[in-house]
């Protein structure tokens, strides 16, 4: 199956079942190797707080393996699969340039490129594809002038990208084969900077790698993960939440119009409720307990695989109260079994979402995950999401899906699935 492969028919990400709120329980990954699921609110919280579940161990030697075909994300020297002091040393080097003050600089001219965006979106014959012309133009966009990319080859980047994140799609020959393409690319960027610095994240961060001593591999896998991360969960996030809007939660287009708060407020519901994967790659946040530790009234013991869902963590009923169907939320759907390989809990039906998609959210969402891997890039997602939806629905006010659930082209294969195209009118 190619990446980019038309999937069945499927349901939208908003309408995904996922598993039982309950106490941890085993279940079995892919590769065969036991798993402990996590999917209440708090004890997710807490084992993505707690030194004694950690990422580098998930490496160590003996570790039973995670993933039938390794992808960046399995790379042992990530700023993922860091710890401790190794892992703020590694963040340092890049965690300035995503704090909410340097994003904020950020929004003048992220707002002009959807505005830009827009603009050209309005002069296309109807139907177009909002993928193309929108949801994926814009992360692209502000990713290569964050990163200096304005002249890369960003057919080539998505390809790597697809392989990158891949979740099946793909034979391990040729994930390695695209990684070690895309390294050589981002090691020749890491040594163009060194030379000749430019006012561009990857000059910032080549110099402070430089100045702490950061090994050059890690430099590259860093550059390599934040041009994926930049653009490929930002589309996902964008072209799954416009399906949301424009199929049952079309309620809310209006109110996103009225204001960037409003909007922003909506972004935060939004994301705590259309997932950006399935998890039939891995059925959450990974991580390995190095001692013995009690969730939820159970022990896990040493050396055991945990897996965090977040998605079920961000829908919690104790945490967040589900609204009633026919408000702007998402209408349930049946639940069904947990697909083979993964933890075989049954899926407990759709909830129909927030009563109201803009009031605050009662307790900040798990999204973004929490602690020391919290990710860097949720401000820089929280501005790009928020401003494209405000202005989507100004600009935009009668826009309509040219399509239904049961039409909708999926991009499959990777570990996240997101629309590969939707026609609209307006």
């Amino acid at each position: 199956m190619s990446a980019d492969s038309t999937s069945r028919t499927q349901c939208p990400m908003h309408r995904i079942p996922l598993p039982e709120p309950g106490p941890p329980r085993l279940g079995t990954l892919a590769t065969g190797t036991p798993v402990w699921l996590v999917t209440r609110y708090a004890e997710v919280r807490q084992v993505l707080m707690d030194p004694r579940f950690d990422r580098s161990s998930l490496h160590a030697e003996g570790a039973p393996p995670l993933l039938v075909v390794p992808n960046l994300l399995d790379a042992p020297e990530s700023l993922l699969n860091q710890d401790g002091p190794a892992h703020q040393r590694l963040r340092g080097t890049v965690q300035r340039a995503f704090t909410p003050r340097a994003i904020a600089r950020w929004r003048p001219w992220v707002a002009s490129v959807v505005d830009t965006l827009l603009d050209e979106f309005a002069e296309r014959p109807r139907p177009a594809d909002i993928v193309e012309g929108f949801t994926r133009a814009l992360p692209v966009a502000v990713v290569s002038r964050l990163m200096g990319l304005g002249h890369a080859d960003w057919e080539r980047i998505r390809y790597w990208a697809d392989h990158a994140l891949s979740g099946g799609a793909h034979t391990a020959e040729e994930v390695g084969l695209a990684m070690r393409e895309f390294g050589a690319f981002a090691g020749d960027l890491v040594v163009e900077r060194r030379k000749a610095p430019g006012d561009e994240l990857v000059s910032a961060l080549v110099a402070a790698g430089d100045e702490l001593g950061i090994d050059e591999r890690q430099l590259v896998n860093l550059v390599c993960g934040l041009v994926v991360a930049g653009h490929e969960t930002t589309m996902t996030a964008l072209g799954n939440i416009v399906v949301h809007l424009l199929t049952d939660g079309r309620a809310a287009w209006p109110r996103l119009a009225e204001g960037e708060e409003a909007a922003a407020t909506a972004v935060e519901q939004l994301l705590r409720t259309v997932p950006l994967s399935e998890g039939r790659v891995l059925p959450g946040l990974i991580r390995r307990a190095v001692e013995d530790a009690e969730i939820g009234g159970v022990t896990i013991p040493a050396g055991s695989v945990v897996a965090v869902q977040t998605n079920a963590a961000n829908r919690d009923p104790e945490v967040f109260p589900p609204g009633a169907p026919g408000t702007p939320g998402t209408p349930g759907t049946p639940g069904t079994p947990g697909s083979p390989g993964q933890p075989g809990q049954p899926g407990q039906p759709g909830p129909p979402g927030p009563a109201d998609l803009f009031a605050p959210l009662p307790s900040p969402s798990v999204v973004f995950g929490a602690g020391p891997h919290h990710c860097l890039g949720a401000w820089l997602a929280r501005l790009e999401l928020g401003l494209a939806l405000h202005r989507l629905a100004a600009r935009f006010p009668g826009l309509r899906a040219e399509f239904t659930p049961d039409t909708i082209e999926w991009r499959e294969g990777q570990i996240t699935r997101s629309p590969r195209r939707l026609p609209v009118s307006w």
